[in-house]
């Protein structure tokens, strides 16, 4: 996956704020662990010298706080080239919420459960795969397309989280949108989770980055996604 963002002379990534994206699940050990340390890597080989336009964490609502990655996590994040590192789970509190420009959690109970905690965070909270969707729909449907150029990058990216709040008026959540714990099951449930994570969050990546939309290059979007286990 060598594809690197192309350099436009805009304001150097170290001297912008970046875009903070959280990702929550509940022991923040299985599926958020494996999908920070993932995007975090992908974003370092995709970006390049611009990695510091976005920033992505996690935490659980229900954390099992110090602990290392699930080893069967870790296994299958090895599988795709990355390591879990030095990685420890954090307990989901307020302050990670108000400070995240864009919260993603691997199911609606735990979109709830980051609202309940953060009520104003509403129109920045999705569930992942409810992002992924309703990225795809506004950029199939008549959503106002958002305008990049000259634009900081932290801007662009919140341009692309208004367009998926106004997305989102129009489609119902249900439980597709939900990716199951993983956790006490065998190694190829792990794989599966992994598979939808990575199918669901590279191309919201590619676009809070600043690359082309999804509708006009699923191409390019798909082979991220085929490529991930080249990082």
């Amino acid at each position: 996956m060598s594809r690197a963002l192309a350099h436009t002379g805009q304001v150097p990534a170290a001297h912008q704020d970046p875009f903070r994206i959280l990702l929550v699940c509940t022991g923040n050990i299985c599926r958020s662990a494996f999908a920070e340390r993932l995007g975090r890597a992908w974003l370092e080989e995709t970006l390049g010298q611009d990695v510091g336009i976005l920033h992505v964490a996690s935490a659980g609502t229900r954390a099992v706080v110090g602990s290392a990655m699930h080893p069967d996590s870790a296994l299958v994040l090895r599988g795709f080239g990355v390591e879990a590192g030095d990685f420890r789970a954090r307990q989901l509190r307020a302050e990670h919420v108000d400070r995240a420009d864009l919260v993603l959690t691997m199911t609606r109970a735990h979109r709830n459960a980051v609202l309940t905690l953060a009520p104003r965070a509403m129109a920045r909270t999705f569930a992942l795969r409810e992002a992924a969707a309703l990225l795809s729909r506004s950029e199939e449907a008549d959503v106002p397309e958002v305008e990049f150029s000259g634009a900081p990058s932290g801007e662009r990216a919140r341009q692309v989280v208004q367009r998926l709040t106004t997305a989102r008026r129009h489609r119902a959540s249900d439980e597709g949108d939900d990716i199951r714990d993983p956790i006490g099951q065998p190694v190829e449930v792990h794989e599966e989770v992994a598979e939808l994570i990575v199918a669901a969050l590279l191309p919201l990546l590619r676009r809070l980055g600043g690359q082309e939309s999804v509708l006009g290059d699923r191409s390019s979007a798909k082979a991220d996604v085929d490529n991930a286990d080249g990082i």
